[in-house]
């Protein structure tokens, strides 16, 4: 059987969760120490640095670092690194630090104690330069933007030690899983290559439809799923899980495809961000990533396939992971059958094509969606989903 891919810029992966008596130790130690309260967007990359998903990052970077990945996709040292993975605090909490402190990283939200992190440099970012170049634009509107622009105004830098991984092993049990683990995975069903599913929505015929041709490339497919915050109005994490779980068992060979999650929030950057999700997939194991039609787009910030297109920008031996390119895909009624923009010469009339808006106004209206769209399984589970909305009993995003 032939090796998985091996982790990004490393013959093994780089994880900086403690354990045991060094965790106790570390934890102890941290209690006395100065306090940075991470955003949702940090705790989540922090858990990733913990697990190996950033592999082989050993903390938050510094000043030369931002500027490179901003500018140039690579770290100082020349690894390829499309998205800057920082840590920010305000002025006044920045001002009491210096060089060789020790702070304490804790959730902003629960309070948790997550890790530490030796402070190497504290600087300031042009938040406006790192938009353009990372989210390709400024507007506040952006999501993506919007959070860069809310941080502090003073980025820090260092190792870390991770304490934990937040909520979500015991959130998500049967799903969630670290780079160690779906690696240990891929090698008990005999699998070397396979194909990441990216997603943070539902999957519908479309969705199947790109997972079945990985299938027919690849031994398996991983379909991958965010499990960290997305923007107002998306399905929240547990609804997608259970919808995906009743497709792949009524509509895929068990031998041929896994379900998991990653504790990461979406940042909506486009082709950037596909570029990120070919890179910790590498360290997850996979050796494929299964890239459509706006992949982690927003709006109309980018083009339908920027996403395809930049993986052509990078040099060639800049990930392992490669990328497979999939057209627009739907029903079509005079094909009979799943097809794409490449493969079916019919017109729009002939096809299938439900916006998310609109999908999402017919459940909440109880409405009809055609069942060349979506399983009826995963209909199921999105309109109890929806009718809970209307009581006020469903989960929040």
């Amino acid at each position: 059987m032939t090796a998985l891919v091996k982790p990004h810029g490393a013959d093994a992966l780089k994880p900086l969760l403690l354990e045991g008596e060094a965790l106790a130790e570390a934890r102890a130690r941290a209690a006395g120490l100065p306090q940075i309260r991470l955003s949702s967007r940090e705790v989540g990359d922090l858990i990733m640095l913990g697990i190996g998903g950033f592999t082989p990052l050993e903390g938050f970077l510094g000043a030369d670092d931002w500027r490179s990945v901003c500018d140039d996709l690579c770290l100082t040292n020349g690894l390829f690194w499309p998205i800057p993975i920082t840590l920010s605090t305000d002025a006044g909490t920045a001002s009491g630090l210096q060089g060789g402190d020790e702070v304490a990283l804790v959730d902003g939200e629960s309070g948790e104690l997550m890790g530490a992190m030796r402070l190497a440099e504290q600087y300031r970012i042009d938040k406006e330069h790192e938009c353009r170049e990372v989210f390709r634009t400024a507007d506040p509107a952006h999501p993506g933007v919007k959070m860069v622009l809310e941080q502090g105004e003073v980025n820090l830098a260092g190792p870390v030690q991770v304490f934990s991984q937040g909520g979500f092993p015991a959130a998500y049990p049967d799903i969630y899983m670290t780079p160690a683990q779906t690696r240990a995975l891929f090698e008990r069903n005999g699998w070397s290559t396979v194909a990441a599913f990216q997603t943070r929505n539902p999957m519908h015929r479309s969705h199947e439809y790109l997972a079945k041709i990985a299938i027919e490339i690849c031994d398996g497919v991983l379909v991958h799923s965010l499990l960290g915050k997305l923007k107002p109005g998306d399905i929240p994490a547990e609804v997608r899980q259970e919808a995906i779980a009743v497709l792949l068992k009524n509509y895929f060979r068990s031998n041929t495809v896994a379900q998991s999650g990653y504790p990461l929030d979406m940042r909506y950057a486009g082709p950037r961000e596909a570029l990120l999700h070919a890179l910790f997939r590498q360290n997850y194991g996979c050796s494929h990533l299964i890239v459509g039609r706006d992949h982690a787009g927003v709006g109309d910030y980018y083009g339908p396939f920027d996403a395809h297109h930049i993986f052509d920008e990078i040099p060639a031996d800049a990930l392992l992971t490669k990328p497979l390119k999939i057209d627009w895909t739907f029903w079509c009624h005079r094909c009979g059958t799943m097809a794409s923009e490449r493969t079916c010469p019919h017109d729009a009339a002939d096809r299938v094509l439900v916006s998310g808006t609109k999908l999402r106004k017919a459940l909440s209206e109880n409405g009809s969606v055609d069942p060349n769209f979506s399983r009826p399984e995963v209909l199921e589970v999105l309109r109890r989903y929806y009718a809970g909305l209307d009581s006020g009993t469903a989960p929040a995003v």
